[in-house]
């Protein structure tokens, strides 16, 4: 069965562009062209494809919005592969948070094109590496996430005010020796979901969704485990259902973000 593919863009030449390369590909069939996020919309609900291959910087409906939609209402399996000229972080981060399943500037090769067309559509394969980390540090940013130690500063002794005793030395913002740094990141009732949804993992699946935070292959994956490809697949399907995740991009993301992993460093 072919994959299917919708290809959304304001430029007509660029649409078809994408079309010529992706149709070239046997196993992929372009089925429609949109050329605005609202028209990419309409498109999704009347043709049902696999694969949206989404702009961003558009007339009228942006798609960052098309995919926010696309991807929020529940009611379509389309996967979102961002397309976009511009290597801005801003617009990487916010397209995967609006539900996109991969990335790709639009002076990759037509067999990256392809190729990102392919993972996209199984779910099986993450952003490139270099994406994939900025994502990764990008997550571990805020304070309270482990990363290289930094030495507490330790400033001139402070003086409390009523009392005229000396006050402990003031911790640097940011550094784990920062109240503020030791407080959830999340509220209560948040934390409480999250380690509700965590506990609902197998150990092995748990496994799993680590060895998915160092954006490995299933068939790494399974040699790292030392079990059949399948069965991977079989676990990785069971952590996005009970999570609640689309892909295996937002499995990485919701890792770091909920320390099951630490990056590195």
């Amino acid at each position: 069965m072919s994959i299917r593919v919708l290809v959304v863009d304001d430029q007509s030449l660029v649409r078809a562009g994408f079309r010529t390369i992706l149709d070239s590909e046997e196993g992929i069939e372009v089925v429609a062209e949109a050329a605005d996020g609202t028209a990419a919309i309409a498109a999704v609900a009347e043709f049902a494809p696999d694969v949206v291959c989404m702009d961003v910087q558009m007339p009228g409906m942006d798609g960052l919005e098309a995919t926010r939609r696309i991807t929020g209402d529940g009611t379509s399996a389309a996967a979102v592969l961002v397309l976009t000229t511009f290597n801005r972080e801003d617009y990487l981060f916010a397209a995967l948070e609006a539900g996109a399943s991969g990335f790709l500037l639009k002076n990759s090769s037509p067999e990256q094109l392809i190729e990102a067309v392919q993972v996209v559509a199984r779910g099986d394969a993450l952003l490139s590496p270099d994406v994939t980390r900025r994502v990764i540090e990008a997550v571990a940013r805020p304070v309270g996430r482990a990363g290289p130690q930094r030495h507490l500063e330790t400033p001139d002794p402070l003086t409390v005010p009523e009392t005229g005793r000396h006050a402990e030395p003031v911790p640097k913002a940011g550094t784990r020796d920062d109240p503020a740094a030791r407080a959830p990141v999340f509220g209560t009732e948040e934390a409480a979901e999250m380690t509700a949804e965590l506990a609902t993992l197998t150990d092995r699946e748990r496994e799993v969704l680590e060895l998915l935070a160092e954006g490995i292959s299933n068939a790494e994956i399974a040699q790292r485990m030392w079990v059949g490809e399948a069965t991977v697949k079989t676990h990785v399907s069971k952590v996005l259902m009970k999570l609640g995740l689309r892909d295996r991009v937002h499995a990485v993301v919701y890792a770091y973000e909920n320390g099951v992993v630490r990056p590195q460093g």
